[in-house]
């Protein structure tokens, strides 16, 4: 009997609106017709453990490959891959993604991790799966970290392939109904992810290590032609691209809205504020009438001298942040800003001097999505990284260390138990953040009604003016009663 291939996504999500896969569909397309393969997404299945385990009970498996990301989905990754090594001794178990990118060493060291496989993981994958069904040697796999002898061994990194190079995903392996979901963009809103790495170098951005500053882009027309196929076979109305930056070739870009333009879709993408400043008129009013309706952006900081120490880059500069925020509001194009605050050595000038940047950010387009996150470093080399470890910060030595308490919040970025930032600190960026969200409701929210958000903005008006933020009990209990959502980082 053949052998079975398991693409596990563990649970990262208590969400409704459940993520699509992508790295594991990325992975399926690779496998079509070479080798049998089932994509279990455990955002869907109350057990996933007990359901790949059944399907063990029905035929052989080959491997299981799991793709990790810190945070929640880490912490169900560790306990789900001993319960499957425990129950299927013989099973290989992968490791692909963001986290054993950067800590393979230490997911290696546990007896239920067999490999792991840094950065563009498509090739490797394959030729580790044919390694396993076939015989054959590990040491000329690239990309592949692996035991030998009791030593972990790195196989040197393999060149990225262009995204064009690769096989198009193969959405008939999931029930691709259960990851349309309906919010601001649209009302069967899909997914996709038109790009690989970055080429900018933010030392407080883990990618960098991933893609030494690579970025490999699909073609505008195939990209427009995996929306219109999602059009085609499932209905969407709108999609996010979940690149790290869409916008790096103006080119690019504009030729995308051309081939977008009249097909009634809207759309969200990430982009830097630099390059989309940048940009032309004539490119924007194209972006414009293919539907393009918000626009993420990392705006990290209100300090010139703080983007400077991230290695933004001299183009990104404060002021660049509040043009690009004059400039979607002429287009009514929803900007969303994401800011990195209690950055080392001085996190309360930091955190002082993003707040107020933000209330200038706020009276020159008040539709602005703003999201919050505080300084969690990352193993990379810069000044950042180099200062958080001056300060007493290093990263844990085993994965029942990252699972355990303080470093499941560390990886979501809200509260990251780092040795510069006392408690206080933290609780004052959530305060000021719960009276932001209050005074200017986002324009995402469907269910906020005009009388809502009038009373929302009054509880929270004085405080916003007085600029007193501290303990806003008022505005916990109206969000308790009313539910009104706040900015998340797609801004639903």
């Amino acid at each position: 009997m053949t052998p079975l291939i398991i693409l596990y996504n563990p649970w990262s999500t208590p969400s409704p609106k459940k993520p699509l896969p992508m790295s594991l569909l990325a992975l399926a397309a690779m496998l079509e017709g070479e080798f049998d393969y089932e994509i279990v997404d455990a955002n869907l299945l109350p057990d996933p453990v007990a359901h790949i385990l059944a399907l063990a009970q029905l035929r052989p498996l080959l491997a299981v490959g799991f793709t990790v990301m810190p945070g929640p989905q880490l912490n169900h990754a560790v306990p789900d891959a001993q319960r499957l090594k425990t129950a299927l001794p013989g099973v290989p178990i992968i490791w692909g993604g963001y986290f054993p990118s950067a800590h393979a060493d230490v997911a290696l060291k546990e007896d239920y991790v067999d490999y792991c496989i840094h950065s563009q993981g498509e090739q490797t994958f394959l030729e580790l799966a044919r390694v396993l069904a076939y015989g054959g040697a590990l040491s000329g796999l690239a990309g592949l970290i692996y035991k030998d002898n009791g030593r972990v061994k790195h196989n040197p990194h393999r060149a990225l392939i262009p995204l064009d190079k690769l096989p198009l995903w193969p959405y008939h392996k999931l029930p691709m109904p259960h990851y349309l979901h309906r919010h601001y963009l649209g009302n069967r809103v899909g997914a996709h992810h038109s790009s690989y790495g970055c080429p900018f170098a933010c030392n407080f951005c883990a990618v960098v290590g991933m893609v030494n500053q690579r970025w490999l882009p699909e073609s505008a027309e195939r990209a427009a032609g995996v929306v219109l196929r999602q059009k085609a076979a499932y209905g969407i109305d709108a999609v996010q691209f979940h690149d790290m930056d869409f916008f790096v070739s103006e080119p690019r870009a504009a030729e995308f809205a051309e081939r977008l333009k009249g097909q009634g879709l809207a759309w969200w993408a990430l982009g830097r504020v630099d390059e989309l400043m940048r940009y032309s008129d004539a490119t924007w009013d194209k972006l414009k009438a293919s539907g393009l309706k918000m626009v993420f952006s990392g705006a990290e900081s209100g300090s010139d001298e703080a983007l400077a120490r991230m290695n933004k880059g001299g183009q990104v500069t404060v002021n660049a942040t509040l043009e690009l925020a004059k400039r979607l509001r002429r287009y009514d194009i929803v900007p969303e800003f994401s800011f990195v605050l209690g950055n080392p050595p001085n996190p309360l000038d930091d955190i002082a001097a993003t707040i107020s940047f933000i209330r200038r950010l706020k009276a020159i387009n008040p539709a602005t999505e703003v999201i919050l996150y505080m300084y969690t470093p990352v193993p990379a080399d810069g000044t950042l990284y180099d200062e958080a470890r001056a300060l007493g910060f290093h990263f844990p030595d085993t994965l029942a260390d990252w699972v355990s308490g303080d470093w499941r919040s560390f990886s979501l970025r809200r509260d990251p138990h780092t040795p510069w930032l006392d408690p206080q600190l933290k609780r004052s960026v959530r305060d000021f953040e719960r009276v932001l969200n209050a005074y200017y409701p986002t324009v995402t929210d469907r269910r906020l009604t005009g009388l809502k958000r009038a009373v929302l903005r009054g509880l929270a008006g004085w405080r916003y003016h007085a600029q007193v933020y501290g303990y806003p009990l008022e505005l916990r209990a109206f969000h308790k009663l009313f539910q009104y959502q706040r900015p998340e980082t797609t801004g639903f």
